[in-house]
């Protein structure tokens, strides 16, 4: 699988992601021994991003000349340490080509069920398509809930699969009765939404998803209760969010 990953090549990179998911590689220690207090795992960086290197096999770690330790780790156990931190990890570096990269966003995917997350590179972008209907429903159930901040949107565009409308949840409160209420208040809001148009959400405080960091920087709330609550300012108007009917 690792032959046939090349640029573009979204459905041979999936297909390894999905293997990985499943194997152990061979960490390489640049300090300590494996299981050891001190043991550190090698380092490289690339456009940016930071990776561990590790190669998939004995015959690899042979291929490889390294000569300090190593640590054979399951890829879901390296996932879920090195995601948080933003580092990947980075197949056979030694291998003719320099070897495949897997940036944090994939290990992420990996720690936390690679068919709960779309296929990246992800094209996002503001949704083209007008729904009135659904978005003042959604913003009328939205103020009904007292947990629900604010509301944004995107239109996401996976390299593999189906692309479909985000809705952005910033809460005041993710207590169990306040999810239990905002699922309600989506599944309430969808019945507005045209049949075979797929709509998901994703927590605007989650630090680690694409869709919400992407939101976060670059959207403007489309419901947002604080702003539906301050007192007109003099002088203000035409400016900032759209005056709420």
């Amino acid at each position: 699988m690792l032959g046939q990953v090349a640029p573009g090549r979204y459905d041979a990179y999936e297909a390894l992601l999905h293997a990985l998911a499943d194997a152990a590689v061979r960490m390489l220690l640049w300090h300590g021994e494996a299981g050891g207090p001190d043991a550190q795992y090698g380092n490289m960086e690339v456009d940016g991003l930071g990776y561990a290197p590790c190669v998939t096999s004995a015959q690899e770690l042979a291929a490889s000349g390294w000569n300090r330790a190593h640590e054979v780790v399951a890829v879901r156990d390296v996932a879920r340490a090195l995601y948080p931190d933003r580092w990947g990890i980075w197949l056979n570096p030694h291998a003719p080509g320099g070897g495949v990269g897997i940036p944090w966003a994939d290990l992420r995917r990996i720690a936390t069920g690679l068919d709960r997350m779309p296929a990246g590179p992800l094209r996002l972008s503001e949704p083209a398509i007008e729904l009135p209907q659904f978005y003042a429903l959604l913003t009328q159930n939205a103020h009904r809930t007292p947990a629900v901040r604010s509301l944004r949107r995107a239109w996401v565009q996976p390299s593999l699969g189906t692309p479909y409308l985000a809705i952005g949840l910033d809460l005041y409160d993710t207590g169990r009765a306040s999810v239990d209420a905002v699922r309600e208040m989506m599944r309430q809001s969808v019945a507005a939404v045209p049949d075979g148009l797929p709509v998901s959400t994703v927590a605007m405080s989650d630090a680690y998803d694409p869709v919400a960091m992407w939101l976060r920087a670059h959207t403007r709330p489309f419901y947002d209760r604080e702003a539906h609550l301050a007192p007109p300012v003099p002088g203000a108007a035409g400016y900032g969010y759209p005056q709420q009917r």
